[in-house]
């Protein structure tokens, strides 16, 4: 993934909170197998820590930033050097894919959401939470958080293969559910929360095809030299399979619930980033018609 050397870079997309404490509070999860699994789905791609966490509960400390995104991510080559600013690269140029996709459609105009960055702990309007959450899309304040050490954790914990392109395909997921939170679709879900067919299931795999669909276009937001390799969608594909219900339960329990599902099996969220990738186009991301 190049980034064009002198394209600018909007660093207000992306807040960086630093580190920071918390304290009391904690995430409320459930004893037994049910609950392991409820608490390693909400490490990957959750869309609201509120339902883990129970909203509140806790304070957290004063943060400080730890550094000056503005000074420090400028341009392109600064997104090419620096994790932080190629967060800031691919942030910008999701935003703008989706803004002028919404331009061209009849969606209405789209609204850009922040990226804070943090570590440790963060207090979000849908409640605190801490790292283990990992990055998560809260509707309530539309914004997306992310610590970057889950990108160490999704090669240590879940055995992805890592890479730039896996932390674009992560970053993209959770502004697939921005889009889903703007346009209605996140009020279809509800209380159908497992299973295999289930409307939590339906809307994380619309999120990973509408990764997909950026990918496919990326290089037309004018943020990047060329267009994404085969190599380097492989990477997003490996991440998808990494993080699927059934191999995140063969790893926690030993066989596979699919009553149990929340975000879809590896074959599932592989399929539907390709068919994102593939076509290009939102339209082809109707996973709430027919089987998934």
């Amino acid at each position: 993934m190049d980034f064009r050397d002198n394209v600018g870079l909007d660093s207000s997309q992306v807040e960086n909170r630093g580190s920071g404490g918390r304290r009391g509070g904690g995430l409320a999860i459930g004893g037994g197998a049910a609950g392991i699994i409820a608490l390693i789905a909400a490490l990957i791609f959750g869309i609201n820590p509120g339902d883990i966490t129970g909203g509140g509960g806790g304070d957290t400390t004063a943060v400080q930033p730890s550094s000056d995104l503005s000074q420090e991510c400028k341009t392109g080559a600064d997104a090419d050097q620096s994790e932080n600013c190629r967060v800031v690269g691919v942030v910008n140029s999701i935003q703008a894919y989706w803004t002028d996709s919404f331009g061209q459609g009849e969606q209405g105009q789209y609204s850009p959401a922040k990226t804070v960055l943090f570590s440790q702990a963060v207090s979000t309007d849908c409640g605190e939470a801490t790292s283990q959450v990992g990055p998560f899309y809260c509707p309530a304040d539309r914004q997306v958080y992310l610590d970057l050490t889950f990108f160490d954790d999704l090669q240590s914990k879940f055995g992805a293969k890592g890479g730039p392109f896996a932390q674009a395909y992560v970053i993209a997921h959770e502004y697939g559910h921005h889009v889903q939170n703007l346009l209605g679709t996140m009020d279809r879900v509800r209380g159908q929360s497992q299973g295999a067919e289930s409307d939590s299931v339906r809307l994380e795999l619309q999120a990973d095809c509408y990764a997909g669909i950026w990918s496919k276009n990326a290089v037309e937001t004018g943020f990047y030299e060329r267009a994404f390799t085969e190599a380097e969608i492989q990477e997003a594909l490996d991440a998808a399979a990494a993080v699927g219900d059934d191999r995140i339960q063969e790893k926690s329990q030993g066989r596979v619930d699919q009553d149990a599902f929340t975000h879809g099996s590896s074959a599932q969220r592989m399929k539907w980033f390709n068919t994102g990738y593939k076509s290009g186009e939102p339209r082809q991301c109707d996973t709430f018609t027919g089987s998934v």
